[in-house]
């Protein structure tokens, strides 16, 4: 008798022999088949066929709800790989660290203009009938005139050329040009108003610390220039804006070569980190 074919198999291997392809009668039919089961007479002396369950197969219908949509998982963004397409985002912008304010406000100093009269003008007779005027032609080609509200002094050219300086500020040096102006006219010149300039400002300040001068030529020599037996402070000529520094030891600052208030304010501001960093 086979041993693959024995019920006794079948009841030792369980589901295994069922569903296995040996499981067959000895006429070498198989016993699966697509219809309903039906019932085998055994043959005398002939053993006891299995009978094998056919699987069935569940098929969707209207009424069997669809399993729920798997999501896809994320990837994590160590394993994406260099071909991956990816949307591209730009960096952030770090953010700019605030320039500490140095709190200090530089004062104005002089303000040197200049205006146009628009009239040529006899020197002599300027200095012979004005007062606070003197005229010396073989010294200078100018006649020298001082006010003292606001208290400033003038050079006044024969071509109708005024140069005035000594100011502290935009609005007296304007009203001091006029002042001048005005006095021309009452010598009997036809004067006009013409042309008003501010050529130069110079203003000054107190970092209130002493300066490491000799550190300082050295980080910047493309800027400054330090000979401290010709002069005691250090030249430093600043790109933007346009301005002339001179730096001393003992922290005051001069500043000279502006045109408006705004430029001596910004070139302080952009020399105070670099005077603290040496600061002594």
């Amino acid at each position: 008798m086979d041993s693959v074919n024995s019920p006794f198999n079948a009841n030792i291997y369980g589901t295994q022999s069922l569903f296995s392809p040996m499981a067959v009668t000895t006429s070498g039919q198989s016993n699966l088949s697509h219809g309903p089961l039906t019932p085998s007479v055994p043959t005398p002396g002939a053993p006891t066929p299995v009978a094998v369950a056919t699987p069935v197969v569940a098929t969707p219908s209207a009424a069997t709800p669809m399993p729920p949509t798997p999501q896809i998982p994320s990837v994590p963004a160590h394993s994406i790989n260099a071909s991956t397409p990816q949307l591209s985002v730009a960096p952030a912008t770090p953010a700019t660290p605030a320039v500490e304010s140095s709190g200090i406000r530089p004062q104005l100093q002089n303000i040197v203009c200049t205006v146009s009269l628009g009239v040529k003008l006899d020197l002599k007779k300027i200095a012979l009938k004005a007062r606070n005027a003197e005229y010396n032609p073989k010294r200078f080609a100018a006649v020298i005139m001082r006010i003292r509200d606001p208290r400033t002094t003038a050079l006044i050219f024969s071509s109708g050329k005024m140069v005035c300086t000594g100011a502290k500020s935009e609005d007296s040096a304007k009203l001091a040009a006029r002042k001048y102006a005005r006095i021309i006219q009452k010598l009997g010149f036809e004067a006009k108003f013409l042309d008003f300039k501010i050529q130069n400002m110079v203003g000054s300040c107190d970092v209130r610390f002493p300066i490491r001068l000799e550190g300082l030529v050295l980080t910047h020599q493309q800027f400054s220039s330090y000979e401290p037996e010709l002069f005691p402070g250090l030249i430093y000529r600043m790109v933007k804006p346009r301005i002339v520094l001179l730096i001393f030891v003992s922290g005051k600052v001069v500043l000279t070569g502006a045109k408006v208030r705004k430029e001596i304010d910004d070139a302080f501001e952009n020399i105070y980190p670099i005077l603290k960093n040496f600061k002594k």
